[in-house]
């Protein structure tokens, strides 16, 4: 098994689509790097350093900011939850990053959601920036052992600013000698940095799945979270705000500013996501009884004044007022549309020639929930699961389009791998709270292969000698077709002008290859060795005796698909002696 990160690199270069969710729309290189260790080859357990006991470095911030609200708003589904938007876009972006190189992982961005919520409320309080950092950074608790494990110092202080100790750092709270592992760049500037939102995400998820993890199976979900935090309350407070995430929604909103908030204290419990609040009813305390007042109960004695009472029901007639319901005509403002919808436009199958491009460009359309088009709505397109060689867009396998005014997006410049195969491209574009992706079932064939020779195909021989040192190319798609085998033959033509295998008898009077024991055997027809490497093709010897006609013959070199290249074999008498 590959070493997660370079399962993540070379497998694919998939975190190239991650930068699609960019602000400026453009395809960045992310995690361009292989890690320097082999993370992946086991997944971490519960005894890690990351599950270790590290600890609270949240700020104690106030409500507005620990559990912002979303504004009503006609976007934002009721009940959904607020995220700062680049803490969102890094979820997402490392979601869609582990989901191209580790399909088999189902890496939901709910949980890394979750974990950010626990770690760090998203960055906020922070001065989390659009590009991932924060104005003040984000450091755990000293792990001395006081009150906390002891971990000693890994990292030189280079991310924790301790050399004595470690401390956890970042938005989601990453043990120095854990991120060394682990770290990654998720949002292409060639740094793995734990203090930067899009990195820790990215890096978290890899640490998620590690060891094969398929994250849809909740028992590898559970020993997941607990390689994080070592710690059921943990487990099942992530778990919590990941449903909450999943169930009621999320909508994005502005990332707040820097605060100058106290830390919790160190007995401080993990918050559990939306509490319940459950009605506590005291009851009173009656330390002295008061079985003294039944007496009060021969009240009832004085019936009379109820019946008098009854004579009044013509005060009922008060109702006519509710007609000040008319207020309801608010309403006539509808719920602005939201993404809905992602179909293809045309067929689900793409093929082209080995090397070629696509001549017709995939394209699928976006539609919102009121049916309409879905009018510049970023699309991803990401190229996976590739057996041709690097299927590619130029030389990045993902890009990013938005859509026009019919709500269709085109992906074109996708241009074929060098080899046969076949690769998966799917298209995501993302709402508010869910994605939608079609697939394309993209099949590459093999390109003619083109057999030449470098100079004339005229080879000109003398009665009585031989040729030798023929050499031919092999290419594919302007590439050297390696291993390729073939036969060359001398051939004639038929009536019909096509090249058949020479008669026997104009054979005894031909050029010829030796064959046999101690090459006795005159052959027309030999099988070559294959081609090498740079697709070159080396004929065998072909002789000629003192019995052979001076005049034009043809030799052919035919491969197995048909492929063939003739060329002409010119013999001419050898000169009269001197006298």
């Amino acid at each position: 098994m590959k070493p997660l990160h370079r399962h993540l690199v070379n497998t694919s270069r998939k975190v190239l689509c991650t930068a699609a969710l960019a602000a400026s729309l453009t395809t960045a290189a992310v995690a361009t790097t292989p890690s320097t260790a082999d993370a992946g080859e086991s997944e971490p357990s519960p005894d890690s350093p990351q599950a270790t006991d590290r600890g609270d470095a949240r700020l104690d911030l106030p409500a507005p900011v620990a559990d912002p609200q979303v504004p009503p708003t006609t976007t934002a589904p009721g009940g959904a939850s607020g995220i700062p938007g680049t803490a969102l876009d890094a979820y997402k972006r490392a979601e869609l990053s582990v989901a191209a190189a580790l399909p088999g992982c189902k890496l939901p961005w709910q949980l890394l959601a979750g974990i950010g919520r626990v770690e760090s409320v998203h960055a906020s309080g922070y001065g989390l920036k659009p590009d991932g950092s924060t104005d003040k950074p984000i450091r755990g608790p000293r792990l001395d052992g006081n009150g906390f494990a002891e971990v000693r110092d890994t990292d030189q202080g280079e991310w924790d600013a301790d050399t004595s100790y470690d401390r956890a750092v970042g938005p989601m709270q990453f043990i120095p000698s854990t991120w060394k592992k682990w770290g990654a760049d998720g949002n292409g500037d060639t740094k793995r940095d734990p203090n930067n939102i899009y990195d820790a995400a990215l890096g978290a998820g890899l640490y998620l799945c590690a060891g094969d993890r398929d994250l849809s199976d909740p028992a590898a979900l559970d020993r997941a979270i607990l390689s994080y935090n070592n710690s059921r309350e943990y487990v099942n407070t992530v778990l919590g705000y990941m449903k909450q995430y999943k169930d009621g929604g999320v909508s994005e909103i502005p990332n707040p500013p820097v605060g100058n908030y106290p830390t919790p204290p160190v007995t401080g419990t993990l918050p559990t996501p939306t509490p319940p609040r459950q009605p506590v009813t005291r009851p009173t305390p009656n330390p002295t009884p008061a079985p003294s007042k039944p007496a009060t109960p021969t009240t009832p004695t004085k019936p009379t004044t109820p019946p008098a009472e009854p004579s009044k029901p013509t005060t009922p007639t008060t109702p006519t007022t509710p007609t000040t319901p008319t207020t309801p005509t608010t309403p006539t403002t509808p719920p602005a549309a939201t993404l809905a919808k992602v179909e293809l436009v045309g067929a689900s199958g793409i093929t082209a020639e080995a090397g070629s491009a696509f001549t017709a460009a995939p394209k699928v359309k976006a539609l919102l929930s009121d049916g309409k088009p879905a009018k510049n709505q970023v699309v991803v397109f990401v190229v996976g699961d590739d057996t041709t060689g690097a299927t590619r867009f130029g030389t990045s396998d993902s890009l990013v389009v938005r859509t026009d005014d019919q709500g269709i997006a085109a992906a074109p410049g996708l241009k074929a791998g060098l080899k046969a195969g076949t690769f998966t491209l799917r298209a995501t574009a993302y709402g508010s709270v869910n994605e939608y992706t079609v697939t394309f079932k993209g099949t590459v064939t093999a390109a003619p292969v083109v057999l030449a020779r470098k100079g004339t195909e005229q080879l000109d021989v003398v009665v009585g000698k031989s040729l030798t040192g023929v050499e031919l190319f092999a290419t594919a798609a302007g590439q050297p077709v390696t291993g390729l085998k073939t036969t060359a033959g001398l051939v004639e033509k038929d009536e019909a002008g096509k090249w058949q295998p020479v008669k026997p008898e104009a054979a005894a009077k031909g050029p010829y290859f030796k064959g046999g024991k101690d090459g006795a055997e005159k052959l027309t027809v030999i099988e070559p060795a294959a081609t090498g490497a740079d697709g070159k093709l080396v004929l065998p010897e072909l002789f000629t005796a003192p019995e052979t006609l001076p005049g034009t013959y043809h030799l052919r070199i035919l491969t197995a698909e048909g492929v063939a290249l003739v060329l002409e074999v010119k013999v001419t008498a050898a000169p009269a002696p001197q006298a």
